[in-house]
């Protein structure tokens, strides 16, 4: 692989000396974090980033900034998009079709983490919904416009190691709801389906690649109590000391990031389609959980049976068949 980057990589440290004028990006959750930055970086490069978000005012004041970072003709657009919602997935699915412009890279970015129980529109647990059903929807619905060579990568977490998906309970009709089991089933379920998106895409070049962020201070918290991410980190230092591992670390966001540039557009395509990666580099697979700062993908989540049966579940959920 090209240049060695790491866990204190940058967004600018990973794109130092690339340039991607006349590149095209589409970002969800272009309203804060990891999706602003992920924009500036790019815009900063010479890409022309459309970024999603759900409260468009949000984004506009959290993105002022980033025109004026552009370079190489780079440039920001925003459209209005609410993952919880099929029918504005729909809508904005349909207006980028309309404009019947090629994407080099879709970054899927945006999510929830830790709600109380709730349903999307559609009647989906809030966080599958979100995190990976509204994902799952938009990208196939525009999956023509991707460009042949062009990337796909989703924004999954550590978090996946929490729990695989239950095929038979994805609403959690069924089982007791705890945010934390529903979090990391849709992480898990980002990660399918980029393995499954991969397998059915890279014949005509299209590579797909999940990859964790690392733990950034974000609005991503915003559903915990007072208090308990504090009681998190403690319960992962007990765990890392005793694996003899290091404390855990916050990345900040530009380190966040990073990874998510990296695997769009530095990192080889073939090294990781259909792959996890964190910390810049492709992870190992992974059939015990061991420490939360050693890391590796639960083989679960890279499964390509497991990734299958996730996408014929998710069609029949969305009520729409893609590629097969």
């Amino acid at each position: 692989m090209a240049a060695a980057f790491g866990a204190t990589s940058t967004t600018d440290d990973v794109l130092s000396g690339v340039n991607l004028r006349g590149k095209r990006v589409l970002i969800t959750g272009v309203s804060a974090g990891l999706g602003v930055e992920t924009a500036r970086a790019l815009v900063s490069h010479g890409a022309h980033v459309i970024g999603t978000a759900r409260d468009l005012v949000k984004a506009e004041h959290a993105t002022a900034g980033i025109q004026a970072q552009a370079a190489n003709g780079g440039g920001l657009k925003l459209m209005a998009l609410d993952l919880a919602s099929l029918a504005s997935v729909r809508t904005c699915s349909e207006a980028l079709l309309d404009e019947d412009q090629l994407f080099d890279v879709v970054i899927a970015n945006a999510g929830v983490m830790w709600t109380p129980f709730g349903r999307t529109a559609d009647g989906f647990e809030t966080q599958f919904g979100t995190n990976h059903l509204g994902h799952f929807s938009l990208v196939n619905r525009i999956a023509e416009l991707i460009a042949p060579r062009g990337r796909l990568v989703v924004v999954a977490s550590t978090g996946h190691r929490g729990s695989d998906v239950d095929l038979e309970d994805l609403n959690f009709d069924r089982t007791p709801y705890d945010p934390r089991l529903a979090y990391a089933r849709s992480k898990t379920a980002n990660i399918l389906f980029a393995v499954e998106f991969d397998r059915r895409h890279r014949g005509r070049g299209i590579r797909a690649t999940a990859v964790h962020p690392g733990v950034i201070k974000t609005e991503l918290d915003r559903h915990m109590t007072p208090g308990e991410m504090g009681r998190v980190v403690e319960q992962i230092n007990a765990m890392s000391m005793a694996a003899g591992h290091p404390p855990f670390q916050y990345k900040t966001v530009p380190q966040g990031a990073a990874t998510s540039a990296w695997a769009a557009f530095v990192a080889p395509s073939d090294e990781v389609g259909g792959r996890y990666c964190e910390n810049c580099q492709v992870s190992p697979v992974i059939r015990e959980f061991v420490s939360p700062m050693s890391p590796g993908v639960m083989a679960y989540a890279v499964d390509p049976e497991n990734a299958h049966a996730l996408w014929i579940r998710s069609e029949e959920m969305v009520g729409s068949r893609f590629l097969s």
